[in-house]
């Protein structure tokens, strides 16, 4: 195998979420994708499986811990990668969450995005026992919860809980026991924990527990950021169409933008990024 390192939702290397690409996993089982995830050590590694159609693609993702059905950052490096070597251009990539159609563009300054287009979002309620164990688990409580946000668990390709608080300090203050979010996450089939601070009404902050893939935090979360877009449509907290900007990792010292457009209907969510290599 050879595997490719780039950082999504940042141009820049010393941003963004750092994801492992192989272009071309045929003939690998999954003992060695999981094995090739933890060697590399990023919060997730993309494989890519070619089809017998022109850019049609299985992919596969693991953390150094575990599979999982979809990855948003992994998503955009892999699509940033295959278009350095094959030419921008429409990808179709059958992930286990469902299809998922991504296109790639070239800007004037040969700076590469990627646009990847969720599955059909969804939500689900949150509250009595189980959003108070995720409350303590975190330090929260339920004076840190923005009233016009309510907690939800949301998917767009995998499950994250949101909770939207009123305050950036409390934001900045992740604390937690990552044993028991993990116990917690594992048993709710959750992937990414959201954790978003409205800035402005079309402008998020973001934080990303990820303990389930071994890691404290998510620097970009674009499965997530998908789920969210669904979330903010659903409840009617914005009028689609609507284009949102998330910023998520600043806290961590590692800057990611992720561009969340939210269609009108029923559709999936489109979140947008560059990726560049890492060297």
């Amino acid at each position: 195998m050879e595997i490719l390192r780039y950082t999504a939702f940042s141009s820049d290397p010393a941003g963004g979420n750092p994801a492992g690409v192989v272009l071309d996993a045929r003939g690998v089982d999954d003992a060695a994708m999981l094995a090739a995830a933890a060697e590399v050590g990023y919060s997730e590694t993309a494989f890519l499986l070619p089809t017998e159609q022109e850019r049609v693609m299985d992919v596969r993702y693991f953390s150094p811990l575990a599979e999982v059905p979809f990855c948003g950052h992994a998503t955009i490096a892999t699509a940033v990668a295959y278009a350095e070597r094959h030419g921008v251009g429409d990808l179709v990539l059958n992930t286990r969450a469902g299809v998922v159609p991504v296109r790639t563009a070239a800007a004037d300054d040969g700076t590469l995005t990627a646009t990847l287009v969720s599955v059909p979002p969804k939500s689900a309620e949150l509250h009595g026992p189980l959003l108070a164990e995720l409350l303590e688990i975190l330090g929260w409580t339920a004076s840190d919860l923005h009233e016009a946000l309510p907690p939800r668990i949301a998917f767009g390709g995998a499950w994250h809980p949101i909770l939207a608080t009123t305050s950036r300090a409390r934001l900045a203050e992740l604390d937690y026991d990552m044993d028991a979010l993990r116990a917690l996450m594992l048993k709710q089939d959750w992937t990414t924990i959201d954790l978003v601070w409205r800035e402005s009404p079309d402008v998020f902050q973001a934080r990303n527990p990820f303990p389930v893939g071994g890691v404290f935090e998510d620097a970009a979360t674009g499965a997530a950021a998908a789920a969210f877009g669904g979330y903010l449509r659903e409840l009617g907290l914005v009028s689609a169409p609507a284009t949102v900007t998330v910023h998520q990792g600043v806290d961590m010292g590692r800057p990611s933008l992720l561009t969340v457009d939210i269609p009108a209907g029923d559709g999936g969510i489109s979140v947008s990024g560059t990726a560049v290599v890492l060297q």
